[in-house]
């Protein structure tokens, strides 16, 4: 779940509250900046609507429905009945938009917490989008898990019913301009040195995960995948620590800066491909942009340099929403990089 083409409102609570967390989702902004995102809310509904021959007749679990449009199009798409579940006061206007679309017959809205939801049966198909930055920012796939566990049929469709992570290292030269290089121009700009801000600057970009598009022409080296995860299979343990040993090899002579985090969903299909929402820096941008890891001093690399080491992604202790990112690495070898990254609150305030 994210935000714009800007990043999103925070949403997450002090404390980890889930209920703090889950009544913040009552912000019309948040989905605003959903729905908005074009490439996600058509992939849902292509995916959906390719499923029919699935959903006709069918009973649906939509896990925080939001604004409910996903259970809409699964009722359009045939579906006999949709439970759609949403912890957050949106689910008011959830049931507004179903009324007004006709589909109250179809789709029962419930505000509640999953895990606290009753239901009077089991279902033939799951549907969230449960997605966060990094794949599993916000930990919202622990719910899909439960809701699976409890309620899907043998046999049942998870929609979507695969995610993969991936992971590959970026020269970023605008993050310097932006950020970095600014402090130089305060002489020109107002008559004041500020140069010895520079290493200051530096630090503060590479102390959190940055949320920011990029294009292809920034990745150094062919993306490897850091983790796959099938929706019917995947377990909560599996998503307690990711880790991933890599080694890349660069395309060319370049200033290596750090590193990019982004996914890919896939939906099963009848008679047509499968669809495909992917947030890769080779594929049109989404509100999850991409969720980079810069190193506090970039490196020259040459062809063939050799960059290799260890990610490791688990949700903190104090709030299992946010995620803690360790980070080692080194280039043809030489001294061992060892970086901490954490994704909570601030950097959603990051455009």
């Amino acid at each position: 779940m994210a935000g714009e083409f800007k990043a999103k409102r925070s949403r997450l609570s002090n404390g980890g509250s889930d209920k703090s967390y889950f009544e913040s989702y009552a912000d019309i902004t948040v989905h605003e900046e959903m729905l908005g995102d074009d490439v996600r809310t058509n992939t849902y509904k292509k995916a959906i609507f390719n499923c029919y021959q699935s959903l006709k007749d069918k009973v649906v679990l939509d896990v925080g429905a939001g604004t409910g449009i996903l259970s809409c199009f699964c009722a359009q798409a045939g579906a006999k009945k949709v439970y759609a579940i949403e912890a957050s006061n949106i689910a008011k206007q959830a049931k507004k938009v179903v009324e007004l679309n006709g589909l109250s017959d179809q789709i029962v809205v419930m505000q509640c917490l999953l895990e606290d939801a009753f239901l009077p049966e089991k279902v033939d198909v799951i549907v969230s989008e449960w997605m966060g930055y990094c794949l599993l920012y916000e930990s919202m796939l622990s719910s899909v898990i439960t809701a699976r566990d409890r309620w899907l049929k043998p046999g049942g469709l998870m929609l979507p019913s695969a995610a993969a992570l991936y992971f590959a290292p970026i020269c970023d030269d605008e993050i310097t301009v932006e950020k970095v290089n600014f402090w130089n121009d305060m002489e020109e700009v107002y008559g004041v040195d500020m140069s010895c801000i520079l290493p200051f600057a530096r630090s503060s970009i590479s102390k959190d995960v940055m949320v920011k598009t990029i294009s292809c022409e920034n990745v150094l080296s062919h993306p490897q995948l850091v983790v796959q995860f099938d929706l019917l299979k995947v377990s909560h343990a599996d998503v307690q620590l990711v880790q991933h040993k890599f080694k890349f090899n660069s395309f060319g002579i370049a200033d290596f800066q750090g590193f990019a985090l982004w996914f890919d969903v896939l939906f099963p299909a009848h008679d047509v491909a499968m669809s495909n929402l992917s947030t890769s820096p080779y594929k049109p941008e989404t509100h999850w942009k991409q969720s980079l890891l810069y190193l506090n001093n970039e490196v020259q690399v040459v062809q063939d340099s050799q960059l290799e080491g260890t990610l490791e992604m688990r949700p903190c202790k104090d709030n299992h929403r946010f995620l803690n990112i360790k980070l080692t690495c080194s280039v043809d070898g030489g001294g061992e990089v060892n970086k901490s990254y954490f994704m909570g609150r601030k950097y959603l305030y990051m455009s």
